[in-house]
């Protein structure tokens, strides 16, 4: 099967970063579906997962941790899907990923793909649908049905990938929601998403919300830069507020004051990790997705693919690399076909 390997980590623009390759069709497990990859996008995971190191793969390794496809084969114990469905998911960085024709993925984390959107468009939704809701619903303790009403929530990065379905996902619970964004096209985006407000994040942040009458907010998301905006959104949050997190600090933390003197909530969120460690509740990703395509074909939550490569190889993903890297990038970058 066609696929797009590494064996050394390089940087994006040595030809040997990210290469094509033939591997083997891969044999269902018990639970696994076997998934004909139509559509893939890219995430920050991926471009951090082939950043330099100095180890060499023994074996051709496979990114790609977003897909929509179609259900080729099944393992014995599945119950859920056959073959012919047409699916998304995330699936698990423990295992290949989904920059191959052919992919093995766990039942319990796929869900059938939004019935309104193409297989690119549905590519682009899984792994930050999933961060989202998690950290909103389950990390943090605000329910999908209501729970932001009478609360606002700042979302750090709101025309990323995740700020995108963060703050749809916040207006649909409720929350005024007042995204950060810096160039006209990104604040345009975050508006087209939903924000009810837009602040520069290049600039402090407490004035700018004083601007909007706002002292403090119950809540935020820093989707961009741990350390950078720590001790301002200890400042900026409201008493027993909460601060959700998805990307590793670079270095120490100081979690006491002001943290300690508001009880505010700290709450990290990796989706991998119920795969990852093959928690018992591993199969509430399969019924997110499935959540999440109701409310995309329903009209209530949009797709966030903002362009699309073609073919899937490894010349469009060193350029789709390239993209994410240079933090520009609005929304979802997908690649579809073969």
């Amino acid at each position: 099967m066609k696929s797009v390997v590494l064996t050394r980590y390089l940087p994006i623009d040595d030809p040997g970063s990210l290469l094509d390759a033939d591997l083997p069709v891969p044999i269902p497990g018990p639970r696994d579906l076997r998934v004909r990859v139509e559509a893939v996008s890219v995430n920050p995971v991926d471009a951090k997962v082939r950043a330099p190191k100095p180890q060499v793969e023994p074996q051709p390794r496979v990114l790609g941790y977003d897909a929509a496809g179609t259900v080729d084969a099944i393992g014995a114990e599945v119950t859920g899907f056959g073959p012919g469905d047409a699916v998304y998911y995330a699936g698990d960085v423990t295992r290949p990923g989904s920059n191959a024709e052919f992919q093995l993925v766990d039942e319990r984390l796929v869900a059938k793909k939004p019935a309104s959107l193409d297989f690119a468009q549905a590519a682009a939704l899984p792994l930050t649908a999933i961060t989202a809701w998690e950290l909103l619903f389950q990390r943090m303790p605000y329910a999908f049905e209501g729970g932001g009403a009478g609360r606002t929530l700042l979302v750090i990065a709101g025309a990323g990938g995740v700020g995108s379905i963060a703050i749809q996902l916040a207006k649909l619970a409720g929350f005024r929601v007042v995204a950060t964004a810096s160039r006209t096209e990104s604040i345009d985006w975050c508006r087209r998403m939903g924000a009810d407000a837009v602040v520069d994040h290049r600039q402090p942040l407490a004035p700018q919300l004083q601007a909007l009458g706002l002292a403090q907010v119950e809540a935020a998301l820093n989707l961009a830069d741990t350390d950078r905006y720590w001790q301002e959104l200890g400042e900026l949050l409201a008493p027993q507020g909460h601060v959700g997190l998805i990307v590793e600090p670079a270095g120490a933390l100081r979690i006491g004051d002001p943290y300690k003197a508001k009880c505010i909530g700290i709450h990290w969120e990796f989706m991998f990790a119920r795969p990852r460690f093959r928690t018992a509740d591993m199969d509430e990703q399969g019924r997110i997705l499935a959540r999440v395509a109701e409310l995309v074909d329903a009209g209530r939550l949009h797709g966030t693919q903002t362009r699309n490569l073609s073919p899937i190889n490894a010349a469009s993903l060193r350029e789709a690399h390239r993209q994410l890297e240079s933090g520009t990038t609005i929304g979802k970058l997908t690649l579809s076909g073969w």
